[in-house]
């Protein structure tokens, strides 16, 4: 995929440094593996796009991983970045509200799942609450996050860990193939 704007959705409008409202950049890790795995994943990017205080900036193509830790079926996923108004919770908020429209249920850790959307990186901030660790605590870790992360920016720097790109070769053992 890897553009703009992917899976058929409408171009985001063109950054504007004139912006009467600041907005922070965030990158949001998709992944299903239940029921119309791809479908899910193409819907929230579409539900990201429609998300008040969001706009959706680019996503990556979408991937195919074996679950990690877990059971069940491959998953489907993929990365996108945001710009949004939002803050931190509020946008975890949001993306929670974005998988109980698709059934998300959480009966244990890492259980199969409809939908899943990870708040990777907000900004380069650093948060470490009760409810939201950013950035992700195994982003660096996992091939299903860091290569669609890396094919829509090349170039980004984990807050507190440096380059991302520094991460690919620790995980180019993980199956991942492009859809």
């Amino acid at each position: 995929m890897n553009t703009d704007i992917s899976a058929g959705l409408a171009p985001a409008s063109a950054p504007d440094d004139k912006a009467p409202f600041a907005f922070t950049l965030a990158y949001i890790g998709i992944g299903a593996n239940l029921g119309d795995a791809q479908a899910n994943v193409l819907d929230a990017l579409e539900r990201l796009q429609r998300q008040p205080g969001c706009t959706l900036m680019a996503a990556s193509g979408l991937y195919r991983t074996a679950p990690i830790d877990s059971s069940g079926d491959d998953y489907i996923n993929a990365v996108a970045r945001i710009a949004t108004t939002l803050d931190a919770e509020a946008l975890l908020q949001a993306l929670h509200g974005i998988e109980q429209a698709h059934g998300r249920e959480r009966p244990y850790r890492n259980a199969p799942r409809t939908l899943d959307l990870d708040l990777l990186l907000y900004g380069d901030a650093v948060i470490n609450s009760a409810t939201l660790t950013v950035p992700h605590p195994r982003m660096t870790e996992r091939a299903f996050v860091l290569v669609p992360l890396l094919e829509i920016a090349p170039s980004i720097h984990i807050p507190g860990h440096g380059a991302a790109s520094q991460y690919a070769a620790g995980v180019a053992d993980q199956g991942i193939r492009p859809l």
